[in-house]
């Protein structure tokens, strides 16, 4: 599930000089800088529903639709995605001399039928409201993560890959300790919906977070903003929503990829049981496609059908006729066995109305270039927590490189504080190097206090400064300056090795 931690920003300590934390900031600088460099925080996606009033009425009607549903009624009409007349809430349809008319019963709290390859809208309901999506978000999830592992790769999957499902979840039947194929996963993703399947495939993407987030940004990149994930496979969360509009976006776009058409088409398939213990051998069972229109419907293709106490049943749906390909979605009809013949109804005027109605909107195109997809948001720590950026600097940075941001740290931060003071006798026992928050910093066996950097030298009235006064000065450290620097660089090395030994092993800071 996706986790925000709020972005606090880090406070000065009290009393440290501001030449301090100049110093540190360019000893850091020139010492790390990879290490140090974040992306900005992405903002979140905006909705894309327009007519705040309308929208805004639809949406607290909208069962379950949680936090996010009625995001979208603060936008204008111009903001619409696909155009102004798909954020109404009534039916849209601008119909042409001759054109069919609408099915007479369509309750379906969202839908719209559109044209696969021109993206032209030819009628819809509330296209932009945000709804529970159920089971279709799994198109969403192979859309973002099949292109990522070969379908013949052999996973065994461990028990805590089946930890986290939920109440009631609907499951193709996969067992701990066993290895399966990618393709059959993906089968079970897409003939059983299996919860289990999405949840071994998300693990095998780097968790359940990871996967949330890039889903997040698959649907920011296809300008599906109406959506918001919460858990990859659909399953009833809070703030988890997204819109007839946006499903018919995900159904476009997986069908591009050869593997998602040919997983969604198939009707049934062996899928690999457990284990026999007394003979060794392992077993099979049969799992069948739980669209009732595949098969049925003439040239329907897929996609994907869901259903849960919350959404209701949802379903998109793509067929191919006459070398045309239709797109239907349909949301929360009045009953749930109505969704299929909701669909196949929009679909029947779809194709009969081909060249007898105007669009009243369109299917937008995945955005592309530098711009069209954001990093994920960078966390600011809280004060006293390091950066996730130190605590990885064991590979950013390698051990001399880690020795010189860790030493030249501690030096900058001393003699700032010897300026403020002018004159402070050394104290019995030189403190540990610190890092901004009041952490300590592990040391290295390598310590290498030979580092060149620059502090101001003291001056008296009349005389110039001694030494160079900033990193990357030509002169370094000089005079009196530099003798007093090297004794306490010593000092603070022989105090570090004393403390932590010569052994090598690495100390992590942990939070």
């Amino acid at each position: 599930m996706q986790q925000r931690s709020p972005h606090v920003s880090r406070r000065a300590r009290a009393g440290r000089p501001a030449a301090a934390g100049a110093v540190a900031v360019l000893v850091l600088a020139a010492g790390a800088p990879a290490a140090f460099s974040a992306p900005s925080p992405s903002p979140s996606p905006s909705p894309s529903v327009a007519s705040a009033a309308s929208v805004a009425a639809a949406s607290s009607a909208a069962p379950g639709a949680g936090a996010g549903a009625g995001a979208g009624a603060a936008q204008d009409a111009a903001a619409v995605v696909g155009g102004e007349r798909l954020g109404r809430p009534a039916v849209q349809v601008a119909p042409r001399t001759g054109a069919p008319e609408l099915p007479a019963v369509l309750t379906g709290r969202s839908w719209l039928i559109a044209d696969a390859a021109t993206g032209e809208v030819l009628a819809a309901r509330n296209a932009h409201l945000p709804l529970p999506p159920a089971s279709t978000l799994k198109m969403l999830f192979a859309d973002t993560v099949l292109p990522k592992f070969d379908r013949t790769l052999e996973h065994r999957v461990a028990p805590a890959e089946l930890a986290a499902l939920g109440a009631g979840s609907s499951l193709v039947g996969i067992k701990e300790n066993l290895p399966y194929r990618v393709e059959d996963l993906w089968r079970g993703v897409f003939l059983a919906s299996g919860n289990d399947a999405v949840h071994v495939l998300s693990h095998m993407n780097g968790g359940l977070a990871r996967t949330v987030a890039q889903m997040q940004e698959r649907a920011t990149a296809l300008q599906a903003r109406d959506t918001r994930v919460v858990s990859p496979e659909g399953y009833d969360q809070d703030g988890q929503v997204s819109s007839a509009y946006d499903l018919t976006l995900f159904a476009r776009a997986g069908l591009r990829n050869p593997d998602f058409r040919s997983y969604c088409a198939t009707r049934t398939a062996r899928f690999p049981g457990a284990l026999d213990k007394t003979t060794g051998q392992r077993s099979a069972f049969d799992i069948a496609n739980t669209d009732r229109l595949l098969g049925k419907y003439p040239g329907l293709i897929g996609v994907k059908n869901g259903y849960t106490t919350n959404a209701g049943a949802t379903f998109t749906g793509a067929a191919e006729r006459d070398g045309r390909t239709l797109l239907v979605t349909v949301m929360h009809p009045e009953q749930q066995s109505k969704v299929y013949d909701e669909a196949a109804a929009l679909l029947d005027w779809g194709f009969a109305a081909a060249g007898k109605v105007e669009p009243v909107g369109r299917l937008v195109e995945e955005e592309t270039g530098p711009d069209a997809s954001t990093a994920p948001a960078a966390e600011a720590p809280a004060s006293g927590v390091l950066p996730h950026a130190i605590q990885q600097a064991d590979h950013a940075l390698g051990p001399t490189g880690w020795t010189a941001l860790a030493f030249g740290t501690a030096l900058a931060l001393w003699a700032a504080g010897r300026l403020r003071t002018r004159r402070r006798p050394h104290p019995a026992t030189p403190a540990l190097p610190v890092l901004p928050g009041g952490l300590p910093v592990p040391p290295r066996p390598d310590y290498a206090p030979h580092i060149a950097y620059s502090v101001p030298a003291r001056t008296t009235p009349g005389t110039a400064p001694r030494g160079a006064t900033a990193v990357g000065g030509a002169t370094a450290v000089g005079g009196s300056t530099r003798r007093r620097l090297t004794r306490h660089a010593r000092s603070l090395a022989r105090t570090t090795r004393a403390r932590f030994g010569r052994s090598g092993a690495r100390a992590r800071i942990r939070h």
